[in-house]
């Protein structure tokens, strides 16, 4: 006799949360947040619906896991260029923004993941928390990295005016990603990082190149 019962997939504890929050990234990526539903998410990793209830308190749990992740992502994908060698601080900048608006950052399916969660960080507060979080750890770094820029040149600045330059920089950064996440195919290969390299540039007052 046959039996046609779904198999389950026996893991590790890890790897078990993991295909959770794998499976959700992927079902909202492709079918928006209205496709991860417990009942898909427990199909698309290959586990019981009772498990996903062992490993996250609530749904939302598991839809804040995997926003944090899709953000950290995004996050180690831009600033581990600058884990190569560079010849210094704006050299280090220069390849930070041109990381930022190159592949695989600017990637469609990343914008979808993002247009999928940020509906949901106005009206949720763990969402909101987590948005805070990951936004603050990716413009801090950036804060960083400008202020290092500054000190080479010569022109040290103040911690009020590094704050407005690491605003204005990131939201010019974030317009960008947009754009080349969105329309990828409407762009020259480097056109994105060139045109980044030179409005931050300018904002700046540094002139930035890789």
């Amino acid at each position: 006799m046959n039996d046609s019962r779904k198999s389950f997939k026996r893991e590790a504890p890890d790897q078990r949360q993991d295909a959770l929050i794998d499976a959700t990234l992927s079902l909202i990526a492709t079918g928006g947040p209205e496709a991860a539903t417990v009942r898909n998410i427990a199909l698309k990793a290959g586990v019981t619906q009772g498990l996903i209830r062992h490993y996250f308190s609530t749904k939302e749990d598991l839809i804040g896991a995997a926003y944090e992740r899709h953000m950290t992502t995004m996050r180690y994908a831009t600033y581990s260029t600058l884990e190569r060698e560079l010849p210094g601080a704006v050299a280090r900048l220069g390849a930070l923004v041109t990381a930022s608006l190159s592949p695989p950052v600017t990637d469609p399916r990343a914008m979808a993941l993002w247009a999928g969660f940020i509906q949901s960080v106005q009206r949720d507060t763990a969402m909101r928390a987590i948005h805070e979080k990951t936004y603050f750890q990716f413009r801090d770094q950036l804060q960083v990295l400008i202020n290092e820029a500054f000190i080479e040149v010569g022109q040290p600045k103040d911690k009020m005016d590094l704050r407005k330059f690491a605003i204005a920089c990131n939201a010019v950064l974030d317009g960008l990603w947009l754009e080349g996440s969105a329309l990828p195919d409407t762009f020259e290969t480097g056109e994105l990082p060139a045109i980044g390299l030179a409005s931050i540039g300018a904002i700046l007052g540094i002139k930035l190149e890789v």
